[in-house]
């Protein structure tokens, strides 16, 4: 959530830098409600007053014996007007909240002002494209011999979107897990193993709700109103909600595991098969809270964080800065950890796809969520919540396959990975 306060210091301003995000973000609606709101309160403080001041004249004349009914009936409808203007601001307070709640983040002064995703900025590259001696497969080739994934059953189950891994797949996507899970933990991050399932009010804090209420799965229950998580950030961001931390806690770092949940996948995906777009993927989370001092170098400790999973791993990336029209909804800046797909790159698609999202989101979410801390004895003040994919493992599986194939179909298990697999080196082909 924005600050109204700034927001009306610069409308201007800011409203310029809403629109390099989001050019159709109704600003003047939100500052027209926010006068309106003002404005009614100036009327009932007034009414409330008024109605202070004819109850002291009338208990004075009660206590001198002096007939009242004429001062009754000016604070009856003082009264009466007052119902009226409370019912009427607090439906243009609940207006106000809804469209203030639809402003996205204002990007930082570094982040380059453009709409269009191709003009991203890349600002590091890590290994080299392999070259193949042979014609390399993509993944969905590849699993026909290995046997890693069930696209049909899982189709069968659940619907298209759905896969199922299996076998040494199944192994193969834990041993990630575990190695991501054990890397952070060695970082300093603290684990978490939230819950899948979250109630409105937390999608909401974390930005999630209601702008983007369509690409998010709910539960229908008579008893619960409660939506699936398309990430762990949205319970980790919760953690803390309505709580003042003291200075001294920050900043903390968590991670956590859990599978995710997003709608948007089905329709955006219908050309890129296998694993590359789900509605339901397994994803490694750093979440941190920190000063508004600290966030920048928070920040950039999280993007080295998450590049270090795929330098273990051995597997050739670009980290893109996005522009202001490709940032998530509740981000200042974000980097982009892209990986080398090559079997998309066979087929004429796109060579490079995000594995990892790091976004420093200041005190957007923690405004939604209420979430501050307090400097010794002085006014307590949001705090800033930083959010980085450490990594998702569909697109990092994809990568990790297709990156580690030989000319006989078989994969090879990078090192770092082997000791979650009982030392196994390679996965071939089953008879």
């Amino acid at each position: 959530m924005l600050d109204i306060k700034e927001l009306r210091k610069e409308p201007d301003l800011i409203k310029k830098k809403i629109h390099t995000k989001d050019p159709d973000a109704n600003v003047d609606i939100v500052l027209e409600l926010d006068e309106k709101v003002r404005e009614l309160k100036s009327k009932v403080e007034s009414l409330k007053s008024q109605r202070n001041e004819f109850s002291k004249k009338i208990g004075d004349k009660k206590r001198n014996g002096e007939d009242v009914t004429a001062l009754m009936n000016e604070v009856s409808a003082i009264s009466e007007e007052s119902h009226k203007l409370d019912a009427e601001l607090n439906a243009i307070e609940s207006q106000f909240n809804h469209e203030l709640s639809k402003l996205p983040n204002i990007p930082m002064e570094d982040v380059k002002i453009s709409l269009d995703p191709a003009d991203n900025v890349c600002i590091k590259v890590w290994g080299e494209q392999r070259i193949f001696d042979f014609e390399p497969k993509n993944h969905v080739e590849l699993n026909e011999k290995l046997k890693l994934f069930d696209f049909e059953r899982g189709a069968k189950i659940s619907g298209a979107g759905w896969p199922i891994y299996r076998n040494i797949g199944a192994r193969l996507e834990w041993a990630l897990i575990n190695y991501m899970i054990d890397t952070h933990v060695e970082n300093g991050y603290m684990q978490w193993m939230p819950s899948a399932l979250v109630r409105e009010e937390i999608l909401y804090g974390s930005g999630q709700l209601p702008k983007f209420e369509s690409q998010q799965f709910r539960i229908k229950d008579d008893d619960y109103n409660l939506w699936l998580i398309p990430t762990a950030e949205v319970p980790l961001n919760a953690l803390h909600s309505d709580e003042i931390m003291d200075e001294q806690e920050l900043p903390k770092r968590y991670v956590a595991y859990t599978p995710c949940f997003r709608r948007e996948a089905g329709a955006a995906g219908r050309q890129e098969r296998g694993l590359i777009r789900m509605h339901q993927f397994n994803k490694v989370e750093m979440f941190c809270f920190a000063t508004p001092e600290s966030s920048a170098s928070i920040f950039d400790e999280m993007v080295m964080g998450a590049e270090k999973i795929l330098e273990g791993l051995g597997i050739h990336y670009r980290s893109m800065l996005l522009v202001t029209g490709d940032m998530s909804f509740a981000s200042t800046k974000t980097v982009d950890i892209e990986v080398w797909l090559p079997g998309q790159h066979k087929e004429g698609k796109k060579s490079y796809y995000e594995v990892s999202s790091v976004s420093n989101c200041t005190s957007y979410q923690a405004r939604r969520s209420n979430i501050r801390f307090r400097k010794g004895t002085e006014k307590p003040e949001f705090v800033h919540t930083l959010n980085g994919s450490g990594v998702a493992t569909s697109r990092l599986m994809v990568a990790l396959i297709e990156n580690n194939q030989n000319s006989d179909g078989s994969i090879n298990i990078p090192p770092v990975l082997r000791k979650y697999m009982s030392g196994m080196t390679k996965i071939v082909p089953e008879a």
